[in-house]
């Protein structure tokens, strides 16, 4: 069976971030989203697997997951620029799935449940189509789908007003070849996109169209927001993390809790860190930092003098000034300085390359 992950859109709701970057490469516990995905269709046993790219940040997803060998899989990469939606970006990938049974992972989707026993039902039995189902309290930005009395899939809503039901379509699928047929003979929405959701409409009303379904149990987030990313990383600092020092800690420095901190990172003197919290490689934390729970500090990142916690920091950013950051998501090689007196703390979201100073009093 292939793998197909979606890595494409603008991701206008994690803006600025995603001006420069695909929002499937921003990291949750110093991992990419994507490559949460890329390990589970790989635990299911799934190695050839196609990446669709979008038209932002392509080189970047190339150059990180280069032809997947040092992930353990194969990669093929397929451009799709411009989103033209996920159905026109399955379509694509038709030469390559060729005649086999296929499954297509959105790329910031994060699943904790192992869904090996659905994939490998579905692969054995007739069925043309399979999808993930999961129950949220406010279901109007997904797609809904009705279920009968015999819980079958009988109708299916994209991001209705007054949803029939609170069963949302969660970002996997499960198809066979026939579904490019479908895909072929699809007319632009009115976002002028090839919607997943007339696929699956399509599907669902076809008299000879066999569909299966399971719903997920537990944690699931599609990470597209800030406040989504934050609480994906908090959910797997809690669930995953481990705690190693693999770096420097100066003697005068007080840490509590799961922190894992990696090779060549520095942890001077006078410094606080209450776990769970990840430091990633050649940072330089302190002195006189606290780095508060649910913190996910990038590579090289320098942290001084700063009060941070439930936060994501990527790669190369720059932090002195003694404002207390609070569930912020902070983009590459950003830059905050300056010293603030006030007692509350500062929410923040910062793009690539950006610069925050914070004046000093006259």
């Amino acid at each position: 069976m292939k793998g197909i992950i979606l890595h494409g859109g603008r991701g206008a709701r994690l803006r600025p971030l995603t001006h420069t970057g695909p929002k499937q490469l921003i990291p949750v516990a110093n991992k990419p989203i994507s490559q949460y995905v890329l390990e589970h269709l790989k635990r299911m046993g799934i190695k050839n697997i196609a990446i669709v790219l979008g038209d932002i940040g392509a080189q970047r997803v190339t150059s990180y997951y280069g032809d997947g060998s040092k992930f353990g899989v194969k990669i093929k990469y397929i451009d799709q620029g411009a989103p033209k939606g996920i159905a026109h970006a399955i379509g694509l990938c038709e030469d390559f799935i060729e005649k086999e049974p296929f499954i297509v992972y959105l790329g910031d989707n994060l699943i904790k449940q192992d869904i090996s026993g659905f994939v490998e039902d579905f692969e054995k039995s007739k069925c043309d189509a399979g999808f993930l189902l999961a129950k949220v309290d406010d279901p109007r930005s997904y797609g809904v789908a009705e279920l009968d009395q015999h819980n079958r899939i009988v109708r299916v809503e994209e991001k209705p007003k007054k949803p029939r039901s609170n069963n949302v379509f969660v970002g996997v699928y499960l198809f066979t070849p026939q579904v490019f047929d479908i895909i072929r003979d699809l007319k632009p929405s009115n976002r002028n996109e090839l919607e997943i959701t007339d696929v699956i409409d399509r599907l669902v009303t076809a008299k000879d169209c066999r569909i299966t379904h399971c719903f997920v149990e537990g944690w699931w987030d599609d990470t597209g927001t800030p406040e989504a990313i934050l609480d994906a990383n908090r959910y797997i600092l809690d669930s995953e993390l481990q705690s190693a020092n693999l770096g420097e800690v100066d003697k005068t420095a007080n840490i509590k809790g799961r922190v894992f901190i990696d090779r060549g990172t520095k942890i001077k003197k006078e410094s606080v860190i209450r776990g769970p919290v990840c430091i990633g490689k050649s940072c330089e934390i302190g002195p006189g930092a606290y780095i508060g729970p649910y913190t996910s500090i990038g590579n090289r990142c320098v942290l001084r003098n700063t009060h941070i916690e439930s936060s994501v920091v990527l790669d190369g950013t720059y932090i002195d000034s003694n404002m207390r950051i609070l569930d912020s998501l902070i983009g590459e090689n950003a830059c905050i300085k300056g010293k603030d007196d006030l007692p509350i703390g500062h929410k923040l979201v910062l793009g690539e390359n950006s610069c925050l100073s914070v004046p000093e009093k006259q």
